[in-house]
């Protein structure tokens, strides 16, 4: 074997930095969750100070579960692809060092700004002008390192996973450049370049396709990958891969205006937006059949193995909330389900059921890998994290079903003379119980990623003590 392919070739010092930091970020993002999730259902745990409010420290949960648990899983994993794939060191171990640092960096700055109220008010684009710069940096550095190593690959093929993730990398820097384009009043104050509509467009377009890419290309990158790997399978069809991720990109960037139905965007926009929507129905699911069926003559091997099990169970999600999304993007249905908690159980079937379980998946499979372990410390608490994930998801998603049909259907009520039947507040209390089940069925999850950091604190434990132990016998 050349030195090229010996795992001592690799940067694996990065990979194992993002990792671990993966679980970490995972666990304060989905604590800040269940916390704000319990605010709805007890008030008084706002404590009435400004800093502790629902509305600071849900930025900083969306933040923390997508950027930097999301984020750093995907830098872990697209530094672990690339390189295994490409039979090829990352071209600079300096600058991906960078990109590490400089991302915990943003992560710090988001914890630090948000409860403080410091916020540009855009979705998921809360951070202030100085941190989107830092973040502008930090990715392009990201780039460079990915792409670097993409052309000085020993293979001549360019896997399919690197497709989604090099796609990922490229359409979020041009959504988080123009979107963050503002004029600073002052070191933590802004205001966007755009006005009235068009902001809400480009703040829109922006805002789905971080759903679109960061959220759901990057993370297929990972399916590719690690499905293949865990089943011991090749991948069901290659040439269905390479449909998947032309038809993806080319449909998903347009999806955006069905997040503004019935607003002052103009109303062929909204339309071309719901049109867009239907029609990604199509890749989606090619994508997660073609996952699916990667199985095929393996199927027995999810009776023993939870890692193939988070895998498989994430493509379900994957499927159920990509039909999902393009139903809700349907005006009529839309009508009755738009600023409702169906939204967020929507978002949360993406999020738990695809997001965070091909994660966790993918990182079972590569810790011990990296750590230079075979295995991870225990399987029964991998099997226990699954099962745990899997009803704290169903649990959270459910109840938001039933909250958001619920609160559709009262705020659409009216009496004979037009007046609403319900008032707000009445439709709040019959939220409760839901907010009760979506707080147990987020804590579910949450306990979920404690077994997961001490299975992981575990093995690299043992990893550590297994290297000093063969060190010392070569001595």
């Amino acid at each position: 074997m050349s030195t090229a392919t010996t795992p001592t070739a690799y940067n694996y010092k990065v990979v194992r930095q993002f990792a671990v930091m993966t679980v970490v970020w995972g666990i304060v993002g989905m604590a800040m969750g269940v916390f704000i999730a319990s605010q709805l259902v007890w008030p008084e745990l706002n404590f009435g100070l400004p800093w502790t409010t629902f509305g600071r420290l849900r930025p900083l949960h969306t933040n923390a579960v997508i950027f930097a648990f999301g984020g750093c899983a995907l830098f872990a994993t697209s530094y672990y692809v690339v390189q295994r794939t490409s039979q090829a060191r990352l071209v600079s171990d300096g600058l991906a060092a960078f990109t590490f640092w400089g991302w915990q960096a943003v992560i710090v700055l988001a914890a630090i700004t948000l409860p403080m109220g410091l916020t540009s008010t855009k979705e998921y684009a809360e951070l202030e002008w100085p941190i989107d710069i830092l973040i502008a940096v930090v990715w392009v550095s990201y780039a460079l390192v990915f792409f670097g190593t993409i052309m000085k690959r020993k293979m001549k093929h360019i896997y399919v996973g690197n497709w989604f993730f090099g796609g990922f990398i490229l359409t979020v820097a041009v959504l988080h450049i123009v979107n963050s384009m503002a004029v600073p009043v002052s070191l933590t104050k802004s205001y966007s370049m755009y006005s009235g509509a068009t902001d809400a467009m480009i703040q829109w377009w922006y805002g789905h396709n971080a759903v679109g890419f960061f959220l759901t290309a990057g993370f297929l990158g990972m399916m590719y990958y690690f499905v293949p790997k865990q089943a011991e399978r090749p991948i069901y069809s290659y040439r269905l891969s390479i449909v998947h991720f032309w038809a993806l990109i080319s449909i998903y960037i347009w999806a955006g205006p069905h997040h503004l139905h019935y607003t002052a965007l103009p109303d062929w926009a909204q339309s071309l937006g719901m049109v867009m929507s239907l029609i990604l129905l199509a890749p989606s699911w090619g994508g997660m059949i073609n996952g699916m069926m990667t199985l095929s003559g393996a199927w027995h091997k999810l009776r023993t193995d939870p890692i193939l099990r988070f895998l498989v169970v994430a493509l379900a999600f994957y499927g159920m909330s990509t039909f999902e999304g393009p139903m809700m993007a349907i005006k009529t249905v839309n009508a009755l389900s738009h600023y409702t908690d169906w939204t967020i159980g929507h978002v949360h079937a993406g999020a738990l059921g695809w997001v965070a379980m091909i994660s966790i998946g993918s990182l079972y499979h590569l810790i011990p890998k990296v750590f230079g372990r075979e295995a991870m410390y225990s399987t029964a608490l991998i099997n226990t994290h699954f099962w745990l994930a899997t009803i704290g998801t169903v649990l959270y998603i459910v109840s938001m079903w039933v909250n958001g049909i619920t609160q559709g259907l009262m705020w659409r009520a009216v009496n004979v003379d037009g007046t609403p039947t319900y008032s707000f507040v009445e439709a709040l209390e019959a939220s409760h119980y839901g907010f009760v089940v979506r707080m147990i069925g987020g804590a579910f999850f949450l306990i979920g990623m404690l077994l997961m950091a001490y299975n992981v604190w575990r093995t690299v434990r043992h990893s550590k003590a297994a290297n000093l132990e063969a060190a010392a016998q070569t001595a």
